[in-house]
C-alpha cells in the first residue's frame, strides 16, 4: 500500500504544482493589468493637468495684456470729452493771432500750452494732417469732397476742418478733412 499511497500523493502533489503554477500565471496577469491601467489613467491625468496648467498660464497672459490695455486708455473719454475744449482754443489762438491785444494771445497761449503739455503727459498725441497729404481711409474721415483743381490734386487733402488725436497706438478721434476727387 505505501507504493499505491506514495503514487497519489504524488499525482497530488503534481496537481497542487499545476493549479499553483497557473494561479501564478493568473496573479501575474491581473498586477500586470492593473500595472498597465495606472500607466494609462497616470498619463490620463498628466495631460489633463498639463493642458489645465497651459490654459491657467494663457488666461495669466491675456488678463496681464488686458490690465496693460486698460491702464493705458484709462482716461480715454475724460481726454475725449476735453477735445472741444482744446479746439476751442485753437479757434481762439487762431483769433487771437490777429487781434491787437498783444498780452491777451500771450496769456491764452500759456493756458494752451499748459493744457496741451498735461493732455500729452497722459498720452494724448495731435495726428499731424496738412493740406497735400494724401488720403487714407484707415487715418482720415472725408467729410465731403469736392472737384481736384488740378488732375495732380486728386485724392489729395485739400483743407483740415477738424485735428486728429490718438491715445498711445488707438485712434480716439479721426482726422476730419476736405478731399479733393
Amino acid at each position: 500500500m505505501n507504493t499505491e499511497d506514495n503514487k497519489d500523493k504524488d499525482l497530488q502533489a503534481e496537481g497542487t504544482s499545476a493549479e499553483t503554477a497557473e494561479n501564478a500565471t493568473n496573479t501575474g496577469n491581473t498586477i500586470g493589468n492593473e500595472t498597465e491601467d495606472c500607466e494609462d489613467l497616470l498619463a490620463k491625468e498628466r495631460d489633463r493637468y498639463l493642458r489645465l496648467f497651459a490654459e491657467f498660464e494663457n488666461y495669466k497672459k491675456r488678463t496681464s495684456r488686458e490690465r496693460i490695455e486698460l491702464f493705458k486708455t484709462a482716461g480715454q473719454d475724460i481726454l475725449s470729452a476735453l477735445l472741444p475744449v482744446v479746439d476751442d482754443f485753437d479757434r481762439a489762438l487762431a483769433d487771437l493771432a490777429t487781434s491787437a491785444d498783444e498780452q491777451t494771445r500771450k496769456g491764452v497761449e500759456l493756458i494752451y500750452n499748459k493744457l496741451i503739455g498735461i493732455l500729452k503727459n497722459k498720452g494724448l498725441e495731435r495726428i499731424e494732417v496738412a493740406a497735400n497729404d494724401a488720403f487714407d481711409s484707415e487715418l482720415h474721415d472725408a467729410i465731403t469732397q469736392i472737384p481736384a483743381p488740378t488732375p495732380e490734386m486728386s485724392g489729395k487733402i485739400i483743407d483740415v476742418v477738424q485735428q486728429g488725436y490718438k491715445l498711445g497706438d488707438k485712434i480716439i478721434r479721426f482726422p476730419r478733412v476736405v478731399v479733393a476727387q
